[in-house]
């Protein structure tokens, strides 16, 4: 047998032969690099994130004081609809789909996703979907109905022009890429975790990202669903929605939140995956009541299927049913409760060091018990009867939604972002854009609940003078911009650390996942051998692992010989099959450049467009597919 020295060293060339990528800009278009596909998601959502931060920036300012008019209603209209469009499909889903494409493998010892030419194509089809619905400024047709979009305000009746089928086709479109990538994930976790990787050692970070891909497959449909029921109707004259022939309204509300409730958790899950993951490496503790918090996961991702109307209870339903999803509300609270003592838990039994993603940690579970506290309050079915609709809404929405993903993603962006580029983040700066952020975040969204409780209706486009709601709307404002300001911070210590910040080294935390034991960044097959596990916190008790090369002799499996990697089995690990793994290709964003002309052909009615646009797919197919004996992928 070689020793341990010259394993490593021999089957380093070998590898980086066999997993490198040519270099260059033309080179991130072929790629299927789960690492530069996952840096590519992390950028593109960030842009989609100052969108429709500037959108809102422009409504608050618009709400600053009573009777202005800086913008149009119309234009109102169009950007808080495109703000939660923006936030919701374009970027909070993606953005952690960036985390989880780049930590995942890395974290589970694999040395890609499952399907790397999938995964390409989820990004482009994510940046095409995008392109597409933002292409709906240059036409002037923006949608602007809200990102809910309910009939029959949404119906061909009420609204005629193709704004709403800009909405309803970018949805179908976005959920192609949705899908594609949850489908990716789930298979990923599932089968190509590092041998001795059992379920109980699996990263929490990871559960949550296994949580949202199975919510995702289960919730989607409903919403792709509901909208090509409404283009039918607006299209081909179809009344699925339309009372007057039969029809229903309700139908899509129904169908809108049985995916729009478990959103909430497919967005919220893996955030609190990320917390789970920061808090024992800042604690120097492991986390106390792993299967708890586990448990806790999957146990909210399930119950939130069975809390949809709780966003109907003024639309007249039966008791029954108010009654049975009231106490559902009630109940999810149970599981969200469980990880927050668990995390409070190792705080106090650990030794917390203050640095910048702790203080994104500790700010996030002030804001999340905050909002986590006005969601129990909206079970209760009175309550939500009377503040429903208001700006009380919006401050517990914004509370969990954006005080619940952002916190935690950006003590989660200082945390890996040494990992993934080998700089660290200024430590100065970080604290800066953390409490700048918290302060702006508290002075936005907290004085919203009293708006509500003084009755102001959400999506206001101006209100009139000597109602009380001023003071809270200028403070509010004022707080947007903090936020925005903290916000741009971290952006500015981002591109700063990429060219001045201090070398990282493989790990500058003292992290206790697989990732921490490979460089940074790391290389473009992640570990020189496979690593084999034997822990809960890998790289804290096994040195073995450390420099991404653990010995044969100590499990290490170099798979030379190939693009190689390695399936294992469901429940504990144990290696099943060699898989070969597909190279870099330009078929993914061919085709992903053929639904792009095609949606617009189908958007404009320019049904020639579209037959050009399904030719190019087609062609993209065809190259992907076609038979090369390389991969399972082809």
């Amino acid at each position: 047998m070689a020793t341990v020295h010259d394993a490593t060293s021999s089957s380093s060339p070998s590898l980086e032969e066999m997993w490198g990528e040519p270099q260059g800009l033309g080179s991130w278009l072929s790629t299927v690099d789960h690492k530069r596909i996952g840096m590519k998601y992390l950028v593109t959502a960030m842009v989609f994130l100052v969108a429709g931060g500037v959108e809102s920036l422009i409504m608050r300012a618009q709400l600053a004081q009573p009777n202005l008019h800086l913008i149009s209603p119309e234009v109102y209209n169009q950007l808080f609809t495109m703000h939660g469009v923006t936030m919701m499909f374009l970027f909070a889903t993606p953005v952690l789909s960036g985390f989880g494409n780049y930590l995942v493998p890395l974290m589970i010892g694999a040395r890609d996703m499952a399907f790397p030419r999938l995964n390409a194509f989820g990004y482009w089809v994510f940046l095409a979907s995008g392109i597409f619905l933002y292409s709906a400024f240059l036409t002037g047709h923006v949608p602007d109905a809200g990102w809910f979009n309910y009939v029959p305000l949404s119906g061909p009746r009420f609204a005629p022009g193709i704004n709403i089928d800009f909405y309803a086709l970018g949805l179908i479109f976005v959920a192609i890429s949705t899908t594609a990538g949850a489908i990716n994930f789930i298979v990923t976790i599932l089968k190509m975790r590092a041998p001795g990787m059992s379920i109980n050692r699996i990263p929490i970070f990871v559960w949550g990202e296994l949580a949202m891909s199975f919510s995702i497959v289960f919730a989607l449909p409903t919403l792709t669903v509901a909208c090509v029921l409404l283009e039918l109707e607006r299209k081909f004259g179809f009344h699925f929605f339309d009372a007057g022939h039969g029809g229903d309204p309700l139908l899509w509300q129904h169908l809108f939140w049985i995916f729009g409730h478990p959103e909430v958790y497919i967005i919220i899950l893996p955030a609190l995956g990320m917390v789970s993951a920061l808090i024992p490496t800042f604690t120097g503790r492991r986390m106390v009541g792993y299967i708890w918090i586990v448990i806790a996961e999957m146990a909210t991702a399930l119950i939130g299927f069975g809390v949809w109307t709780h966003h109907m209870f003024t639309t007249g339903l039966p008791q029954v049913a108010i009654s049975f999803v009231a106490l559902s509300s009630f109940f999810i609270a149970i599981p969200s409760g469980v990880q927050i003592f668990a995390w409070i838990a190792t705080l106090i039994a650990g030794r917390p060091r203050l640095k910048t993603p702790m203080l994104f940690v500790l700010g996030f579970l002030l804001v999340f018990v905050i909002g986590g506290l006005s969601g129990v309050m909206f079970a209760a079915v009175p309550f939500d009867q009377q503040v429903h609709d208001s700006y009380f809404v919006i401050a517990h929405f914004h509370y969990v939604m954006v005080g619940g993903l952002l916190f935690p993603l950006f003590g989660a962006l200082y945390y890996w972002l040494p990992k993934m580029t080998g700089r660290m983040m200024g430590e100065g700066l970080g604290k800066w854009s953390f409490w700048t952020m918290f302060a702006g975040f508290n002075v936005c969204f907290f004085p919203m609940h009293v708006m509500g409780i003084l009755g102001q209706p959400r999506r206001t486009y101006t209100y009139q003078a000597g109602l009380g709601w001023t003071g809270p709307n200028l403070i509010s404002t004022i707080g947007a911009f903090l936020l925005g300001l903290g916000i741009a911070l971290t952006f500015w210590n981002w591109v700063w650390s990429r060219w001045h910040g201090a070398p990282a080294g493989n790990d500058p935390w003292g992290g206790d996942t697989l990732e921490w034991a490979t460089t940074s960044p790391p290389p473009e097959y992640n570990f020189e051998t496979i690593p084999t596990v034997a822990s809960l916190e890998p790289t804290w008790d096994q040195p073995n692992l450390r420099d991404g090369a653990q010995p044969p002799e100590a499990g290490g499996r170099p798979l030379l010989g190939g693009h190689l990697t390695l399936s294992t089995s469901l429940l504990d690990g144990t290696p099943r099959a060699v898989v070969f793994m597909p190279h870099a290709t330009l078929a993914p964003v061919i085709a992903s450049l053929g639904l792009l002309v095609g949606f617009w052909g189908v958007v404009f009615g320019a049904w020639l467009l579209a037959g050009v646009g399904a030719t190019v797919f087609a062609g993209g197919m065809i190259d992907w597919f076609w038979p090369r004996h390389q991969t399972q992928e082809t």
